[in-house]
């Protein structure tokens, strides 16, 4: 098992044991939302005096010390329930060569691992709370300290072990600013339908200007939306350009007009929205999940209630201030705020009350840990 130090010494940093899906590379080369959190994350508490520990797939791209489940990330099998399991295994393993003080999981599987570790684990939700999720991080209990990615997400579940909310963020500075826009909007993502790739072409399209789309579609479920949603709308004024990688995809970020975000789900954050106003692009998005917490309307882009009025939150985003944009960005969503809200996380799970079994009922009011959620306007 894990050990730990009797007495976490703060004035030497923390020794935190990171855990990333095993599906890409941290940080990934093309499509990977978390793994970009991660990276982020890693990046942030390495420059704030922490030792990081990263178990991840693939190569080490981070400045952690890392250590891999598997040479080449099995991203081809994303989907399938065995990699992930066993990568939930080997880093249950590995981990009990190492000493920490917290050990911080991503992934949906290693949590089942934590009733057994000698220190806290810290679980950051980047998917669904709801229904069966929702009862597996139940039955877990006391187990875990989990974080939510924004108010919208622990609003759907307020009875879990929240530990608090903090929203993904992103190296600001690696992200080029570009204040001149070129005349096309982007729709960048996964191709589900929840995602509403359809939606950015047809809003794009009745708002008279053409739009690009990049994004990933390897899942059986993502070719068949795809080929039935997407290819048919395609044409000169909507172009598919395949899965950018990550300088494509800043290329893409910096240079569109807007990004068109038509969620059709409650999605609990949506990493590309701040992605695209770092890079100074505003957002014309549906009102789903986390959207209100991240865009504000009329200042950085615009939130709209039906996908009938899309086009003219296209048509209008054009006119705002791309500084404004950069600004909200490196305000509220740099890594250094999630770097040090994550750090308070962390050292109340080390010294906060006995973790409690992990089948034992548990829960905070959706209210309480307020003060460790990263600010919203």
């Amino acid at each position: 098992m894990v050990s730990s130090r009797n007495v976490p010494a703060w004035s030497d940093g923390m020794r935190v044991l990171m855990v990333a899906p095993p599906w890409y590379d941290v940080p990934p080369q093309g499509y990977g939302g978390i793994e970009s959190m991660v990276a982020g994350l890693v990046t942030g508490l390495s420059r704030r005096g922490h030792d990081v520990t990263l178990i991840g797939a693939g190569r080490a791209g981070t400045s952690a010390r890392f250590l891999s489940t598997y040479g080449r990330a099995p991203s081809e099998r994303i989907g399938e329930p065995l990699p992930e399991v066993l990568h939930a295994a080997k880093a249950y393993a590995m981990s009990s060569e190492l000493v920490v003080d917290v050990i911080h999981d991503h992934t949906l599987a290693g949590p089942l691992t934590a009733p057994a570790r000698a220190v806290p684990t810290v679980v950051t939700c980047h998917g669904e709370v709801g229904g069966e999720f929702g009862e597996y991080y139940r039955v877990l209990g006391g187990a875990l300290s989990m974080v939510a990615i924004s108010e919208a997400q622990r609003r759907i579940a307020p009875d879990l072990n929240w530990a608090g909310v903090v929203h993904n963020a992103v190296d600001v500075a690696a992200y080029p600013f570009r204040e001149r826009k070129e005349d096309w909007v982007l729709w960048l993502g996964r191709f589900n339908e929840d995602k509403g790739a359809h939606l950015a072409i047809d809003a794009a399209r009745a708002a008279g200007r053409r739009i690009r789309l990049a994004g990933k579609i390897t899942e059986k479920i993502e070719h068949d939306y795809f080929d039935e949603h997407v290819r048919p709308r395609l044409g000169p004024d909507a172009e598919y350009v395949g899965e950018a990688d990550t300088a494509r995809k800043h290329e893409l970020l910096a240079a569109a007009r807007c990004l068109v975000f038509p969620i059709l789900w409650e999605e609990p954050f949506g990493m590309v929205m701040i992605e695209a106003m770092a890079c100074g692009t505003p957002v014309a998005a549906l009102c789903r999940g986390a959207v209100p917490e991240v865009v504000v309307d009329g200042v950085t882009g615009f939130i709209r209630s039906d996908p009938s009025e899309l086009p003219a939150a296209v048509e209008a985003a054009g006119a705002l201030d791309p500084r404004a944009c950069r600004s909200r960005v490196e305000r509220f969503f740099d890594v250094e705020m999630m770097a040090r809200a994550y750090e308070a996380i962390y050292r109340r799970a080390i010294t906060g009350p006995p973790r409690r079994a992990a089948a034992e009922p548990a829960g905070r009011s959706a209210g309480e840990s307020r003060d460790l959620a990263m600010p919203v306007n």
